[in-house]
């Protein structure tokens, strides 16, 4: 294997040479060094002391996280054993010293923290490490729900659960039988589906995490190019998870782009996406932390910041309005975005920019309201 080196935040990579990523014999994509600069400034924020990159690849976002982070025991596995002898050269090239072997399938560095390299299953470990986790970031390749209840049941009960799904298709509804099966629930198609397809992965969460009696609650959730990603503290309790289960709920959207949704176990009437989460995407005192450390991090990725800052500022109430879909349906000119939150704004409505379509809205006026703005 040919390696060439990268760096990315303040870890130095040996990633494989290869025409096009996917050929690579591990996966290292850098487009998603934004999705690691999030999770690095989540991590500052929360600032657990044990962390699991469970499936680790070249071991990018596990070095990056004890580099850049207060984490005091960092492990990251990978069941690709070209993968694991990549992360060990990935950790010598980064802390200059060996590690001590302490199985065939395990490798400890000490330095001021301890960092754990390990060849395995990621289920299998996360059963093995029951509780153990103050935060677990699983980042796989397609849907994530394979790992969802070996690692609710690695992460501590008051622990924080990092999830990524790069099957956005599925999620989406381009692939309805494929999201049913996998996800328990019915998707949707047009310009709703990446926020409801990213409130149908939370949701599944919260089903999953109900059986061990854990509520969840959503620090940050949003969807960028080709993945979702949802950080969930995790509160332990019947109570608490009955009372994550409440915010689940259903969606329908009719012909002229208006949307109705509401909270229940099952839908009153035909036609509903869903079940998926209705609260909030974000927590408002995280999002404050994360803008103060947002203040002297130097990213990785040129739109970190950006990026980090319009879901911060980002009013957050369930589904936007796609302004030049609203007007296709409707047969009324397309306005500027930054207009219509404008008058709404002067109506006494609140009103921003959302990070899912340029085009769109979040606003708390009603339907008939951002209509009207769209005639003036």
């Amino acid at each position: 294997m040919e390696f060439i080196q990268v760096r990315e935040g303040l870890a130095k990579i040996l990633v494989p040479k290869a025409e096009r990523i996917y050929d690579a014999p591990v996966f290292y994509n850098p487009l998603m060094a934004l999705n690691r600069d999030t999770s690095v400034l989540v991590l500052r924020v929360l600032k657990p002391e044990k962390v699991l990159d469970a499936l680790s690849a070249t071991g990018v976002r596990g070095i990056r996280y004890a580099l850049e982070t207060p984490a005091e025991e960092v492990w990251l596995n990978d069941i690709n054993e070209e993968a694991f002898n990549l992360i060990l050269k990935n950790l010598q090239l980064n802390l200059g010293a060996e590690g001590k072997k302490i199985s065939e399938r395990r490798v400890t560095f000490q330095e001021e923290k301890r960092l754990v390299a390990n060849l395995d299953d990621a289920n299998r470990l996360m059963a093995e490490k029951f509780r153990y986790f103050d935060f677990l970031d699983l980042d796989p390749f397609g849907s994530p729900v394979e790992f969802l209840d070996t690692a609710l049941r690695s992460v501590k009960r008051r622990g924080v659960l990092a999830v990524t799904a790069t099957d956005t298709g599925v999620l989406c509804g381009a692939y309805k039988h494929a999201c049913l099966r996998k996800y328990l629930a019915e998707p949707i198609r047009g310009e709703l589906c990446h926020e409801a397809g990213l409130r149908i992965l939370i949701g599944t969460v919260v089903r999953y995490a109900a059986k061990y009696d854990l509520g969840v609650e959503v620090l940050l959730a949003y969807y960028r190019d080709h993945y979702f990603r949802a950080f969930l503290k995790l509160s332990s309790g019947a109570r608490k998870a009955d009372k994550s289960l409440a915010r689940l709920g259903y969606l329908w959207q009719d012909g002229n782009g208006r949307s109705t949704y509401e909270e229940g176990f099952l839908p009153e009437k035909p036609g509903a996406a869903g079940p998926m989460w209705l609260g909030p995407l974000k927590d408002e005192g995280f999002s404050k932390e994360l803008d103060k450390e947002l203040k002297g991090f130097e990213p990785a990725h040129k739109k970190t910041a950006e990026f980090t800052r319009t879901l911060i500022e980002e009013l957050d109430v369930p589904f936007h309005y796609d302004t030049h879909a609203l007007a296709r349906r409707n047969g009324l000119e397309v306005r500027k975005v930054s207009v219509i939150i404008e008058r709404l704004r002067e109506r006494g409505y609140s009103a921003t920019r959302t990070h899912f379509s340029p085009t769109a809205i979040k606003t708390d006026a009603p339907f008939e309201e951002v209509l009207e703005m769209l005639r003036a």
